[in-house]
C-alpha cells in the first residue's frame, strides 16, 4: 500500500496541472491603439482638415498680395464706363464732413511716420519707396500749413 501512495504523489508533483499555471500569469493586455481604434479615423480627418485650412489660407494671402501688386502697377488704357442713372434710383446727397484740425493732422502724420519706421523692407526697391514716403511725411510735418483732406 505504501508503494501505490508514493507513486501517486510522485505523479502529482512531477506533472503540473494546467489550472495552476494559468492563474499565476495575468491575461495579456490589449494595446491602447487597439483599445481606441475608433479615435484614429477622427484624428486623421481632423489633421487633414487643419492642414488643408492652413495651406489654402496661406495661398489665399499670397494670391491677394499678388492681385494688389498687379492692380497697383496696372493702368487702365480706357476710362471705366459710367453706368447710367435710371429714374428709379434715388440720389443720396453726401453730407460734407468737417475738416480735420491742423494739429490732429500733424499728429496723424507723426504716427504714420513712426509706423513707417517700424517696417522692415524686404528688398532695396521697397526700402527706397518707404524712404520716399517718410520724406514726404516729414515735409508735411515741418510745413507751416498742412494740406487739407
Amino acid at each position: 500500500m505504501s508503494s501505490s501512495s508514493s507513486s501517486s504523489t510522485t505523479t502529482t508533483t512531477t506533472a503540473p496541472t494546467s489550472s495552476s499555471s494559468s492563474s499565476g500569469l495575468p491575461p495579456p493586455k490589449e494595446s491602447l491603439a487597439r483599445r481606441f481604434k475608433f479615435v484614429w479615423p477622427i484624428l486623421l480627418t481632423l489633421n487633414l482638415g487643419i492642414g488643408a485650412y492652413v495651406y489654402f489660407s496661406a495661398s489665399k494671402k499670397d494670391q491677394d498680395a499678388k492681385d494688389a501688386e498687379e492692380a497697383a502697377t496696372e493702368v487702365p488704357s480706357t476710362p471705366a464706363p459710367v453706368p447710367e442713372k435710371s429714374a428709379q434710383t434715388a440720389v443720396v446727397a453726401l453730407k460734407p464732413r468737417e475738416p480735420i484740425p491742423e494739429n490732429q493732422q500733424r499728429e496723424l502724420f507723426k504716427w504714420i511716420l513712426e509706423e513707417k519706421r517700424k517696417i522692415k523692407p524686404k528688398n532695396a526697391e521697397e526700402k527706397k519707396r518707404i524712404d520716399e514716403e517718410k520724406a514726404v511725411l516729414k515735409q508735411f510735418i515741418k510745413a507751416k500749413s498742412v494740406p487739407s483732406f
